[in-house]
């Protein structure tokens, strides 16, 4: 188990390695000059000059990829061109409220994708299931940025239950803040755990050890807590490490509708304003999460698994 580890860390290390690179890549590919781009065609040949010289663009290629991996492993990140402050600084302050948005949102999705896609496998074939899965399905076809204003409309302005926009630093004030955009990003996840979690479950409710169970007279109750469950919540944690990216991708927008002074709306603020150096590295960073989401759904499963914890010794 150690060695696996040691294998899923080094494999993480690699990756975050080519995923910096081709982030450094990206800007390499503007076409045009990416200092003007950033500065506008106003500023001066001599600002612009300054400038290319203090990214270090001035440099060869190679020599350009090894500062910014060297400052990547320093923590020395730069300075925001167009914000004027240091970059790591300036996503210090935004991590918070995007932080606790996504993990409301992801705890909001499993709690509530579990017992929706339980009840489904439960009752597979009744009209409770097919409820559930087309009312899933109908929810998730619906884009992100169109339910969370939905809810501001009703939850926020109508029946006044929470404020429709901004940030309050604190727990009660994250919650009362957070929850309206936290639900509208639940609910484009809930689908997904919900069919992951059906589909393994009645795989699971089929198979044999599950009907031994129940001819010695266990109850259903105790089926599903202490065999089923355990074996098809492997792949529900798979894919929830995979959507992570979309659930970070979707603050982006739900941030900009609902006002929160987060990472989504700095990375859109970043963009408009052609401030490359800060879309690096938050593009550099949200690929991280997802990275360090996959490596520790490959050692939950691990851990849940024995099946995977025999398939690691034998491997």
């Amino acid at each position: 188990m150690i060695l696996y580890l040691l294998r899923r860390l080094l494999l993480s290390v690699g990756q975050l390695l080519v995923l910096a690179i081709l982030v450094f890549l990206i800007l390499q590919a503007v076409p045009g000059d990416p200092v003007k781009i950033m500065l506008g065609e106003r500023a001066s040949p001599a600002y612009v000059e300054t400038v290319r010289q203090q990214m270090g663009l001035d440099e060869p290629v190679l020599t350009q990829l090894w500062m910014y991996l060297t400052r990547i492993v320093t923590g020395n990140l730069g300075n925001s061109v167009i914000f004027g402050q240091p970059i790591g600084t300036l996503i210090a302050s935004r991590v918070e409220p995007s932080a606790i948005l996504i993990t409301y949102g992801l705890v909001l999705a499993i709690v509530f994708g579990s017992v929706l896609g339980i009840t489904a496998a439960l009752r597979s074939g009744t009209v409770a299931d097919y409820s559930i899965r087309i009312l899933a399905t109908a929810i998730f076809s619906m884009p992100a940025f169109w339910v969370g204003l939905v809810l501001s409309l009703v939850l926020g302005i109508q029946l006044g239950l929470f404020p429709v926009s901004g940030y309050e630093p604190g727990l009660v004030g994250a919650f009362r803040t957070l929850t309206l955009p936290a639900i509208a990003l639940a609910l484009s996840l809930i689908a997904v755990v919900l069919r992951t979690l059906r589909g393994s479950m009645l795989r699971v409710l089929g198979t044999e050890y599950v009907e031994a169970a129940r001819a010695r007279g266990y109850t259903e109750g105790r089926i599903v807590r202490r065999h089923a469950l355990r074996n098809a919540v492997t792949p529900t944690i798979s894919i929830i490490a995979v959507v992570l990216g979309f659930l970070i991708g979707g603050t982006a927008v739900l941030e900009q509708v609902f006002g929160i002074p987060g990472l989504g709306s700095l990375l859109v603020q970043a963009v408009e304003r052609r401030d490359y150096p800060v879309v690096q590295v938050i593009a550099l960073l949200a690929g991280a999460v997802v990275i360090l989401a996959g490596l520790v759904a490959d050692l939950l499963q691990a851990a849940l698994d024995p099946r995977v914890r025999s398939a690691i010794r034998h491997g």
